[in-house]
């Protein structure tokens, strides 16, 4: 019998991170503690070395490899170009944080790279095994990147609870696979699909699988009732780790929904419909009521993160490539606001002193306007005002609902958002309203400070013309589906 090898041009961009993940840890282990900015730039050059082999592969033709495990789509290229933009903002903004903490490290940098392999194994899985192997390489190396601060009892804390109810949602999913393989007889996204299509599949069987899946899927978007682990894990883990685990695993855990819910049990629709529009109601309604009683600025965003996942959800029920295309969209502003917003939280820290509460923003247009300025953008998309993204992102969900005919549900989430509303122009309030607790001045590095003004400017600018990213978002959907 004669073995073909595999065509492994589609996954040139996952082989070469993995290369370069040995080589940063065998190059900082001899470079030493001097010359960690050497495993920094090798980091960043990997990410950029990423970018050029999936930019060079975009093709609107869906491609299989590895006997169909691994699919190369639309989607998958736009998703994996969006990571590495992330990741590579993501350490330009933690660079001086995590130097001055003392967790400027390889292993740092490597564990970032094992948590961007696995995101692009997720983003491009197309069957069930590859979509739990990289979703656990994401999983573990999150959980190792919160215990860092070794010398930190809430790093550590944190961490274990990560680490306790993730192992539990992986089982849940794991089960759910294995529900859904038993019904169907095949571990491909396709296969599944087609033999439910066809009708031959056991409805009951897969249904209690479902049920896991979701609970699973739920965990991983940290949407209510499964989001307990969010608020201990943004609050302990150090500012620089949050902002990571808060920002690009958002786009694989899309792609993931993607993947095994509308592409493998799309058909099943009218069985995770119902789930969806209750962790989405539960979502927004938990996010929103229990961040207004927060206190530190992490554990607040925690919460706006489980309501901002709960109109991510919004989009998946609609069940059409509007719905889709606008979910994906709101991930996407997402993540450029989450980028920001934790941005601005380690710009006010500095060497033994952590921004971590709300108070900390006090009198902030007095000691530097145009921080606040950037600061109330970021704010005012988070809360959904107008010309800002955040608006735009939250009306295309909203109309999608109401196309779909949830339109009690619609009317649940603007009323969530109003709530909402509260604590985001809370943190304006106090940047221009009160008075400064410290005039210590905001010493920024150069390249942190025009990265945040972009990232601040591109949340106005893309408020001000949407079309061209929710064009790009349809356009992802329509070719991959």
């Amino acid at each position: 019998m004669n073995f073909l090898p595999p065509d492994f041009s589609p996954a040139y961009s996952e082989i070469f991170i993995l290369v370069m993940v040995c080589v940063v840890m065998l190059a900082d282990l001899a470079a030493g503690e001097k010359k960690r900015y050497i495993a920094y730039w090798l980091t960043q050059l990997t990410l950029i070395g990423c970018a050029f082999l999936t930019f060079t592969s975009l093709s609107e033709e869906t491609t299989f490899t590895f006997s169909g495990m691994f699919v190369d789509d639309t989607m998958a290229d736009i998703l994996k170009l969006m990571v590495y933009a992330t990741v590579s903002a993501v350490l330009i903004y933690s660079y001086t944080y995590v130097s001055d903490r003392g967790i400027l490290t390889g292993e740092f940098f490597s564990l970032i790279l094992f948590a961007t392999m696995g995101m692009m194994v997720m983003i491009s899985a197309s069957h069930l095994l590859t979509l739990y192997i990289g979703l656990e390489l994401l999983s573990l190396s999150l959980y190792a990147m919160v215990a860092l601060r070794r010398d930190s009892f809430e790093a550590t804390e944190a961490a274990m609870k990560f680490f306790v109810l993730g192992a539990l949602a992986s089982g849940f999913l794991l089960y759910g696979m294995s529900m859904v393989y038993g019904a169907t007889g095949s571990l491909h996204v396709q296969s599944i699909a087609d033999a439910i299509r066809s009708e031959v599949a056991h409805h009951e069987v897969l249904v209690v699988g479902l049920v896991f899946i979701v609970a699973g899927i739920g965990f991983k978007l940290s949407a209510a009732p499964f989001h307990m682990w969010a608020p201990d894990v943004y609050q302990g883990a150090p500012t620089a780790i949050t902002l990571f685990i808060g920002s690009a695993p958002k786009l694989a855990a899309f792609a993931f929904v993607m993947r095994l819910l509308i592409d493998g049990l799309g058909d099943m629709v009218a069985d995770w419909q119902g789930m969806l529009v209750i962790m989405a109601v539960l979502s927004m309604a938990i996010g929103n009521i229990a961040a207004i009683a927060q206190t530190n600025i992490k554990r607040m965003l925690a919460y706006s993160t489980i309501s901002h996942m709960g109109f991510v959800l919004l989009g998946f029920i609609s069940a059409d490539w509007n719905g889709y295309s606008s979910a994906l969209f709101y991930v996407i502003t997402y993540v450029v606001m989450t980028l920001g917003t934790f941005a601005m939280i380690m710009i006010l820290s500095r060497s033994g002193f952590e921004a971590e509460n709300i108070s900390d923003f006090k009198g902030l247009s007095k000691r530097n306007p145009w921080y606040a300025f950037m600061t109330l953008i970021l704010m005012f998309s988070l809360a959904g005002i107008p010309p800002m993204v955040g608006f735009y992102a939250k009306l295309a969900v909203l109309q999608a609902a109401v196309n779909a005919g949830f339109i009690w549900v619609a009317v649940a989430a603007v009323l969530f958002s109003l709530i909402g509303a509260f604590y985001y122009l809370r943190i304006v309030k106090l940047m221009y309203f009160d008075a400064p607790e410290t005039d210590t001045p905001i010493i920024v590095k150069s390249d942190v400070k025009l990265l945040f003004s972009a990232n601040g400017l591109a949340v106005l600018l893309l408020g001000l013309f949407p079309q061209s990213l929710m064009g790009l978002s349809l356009y992802a959907i329509q070719n991959s589906m």
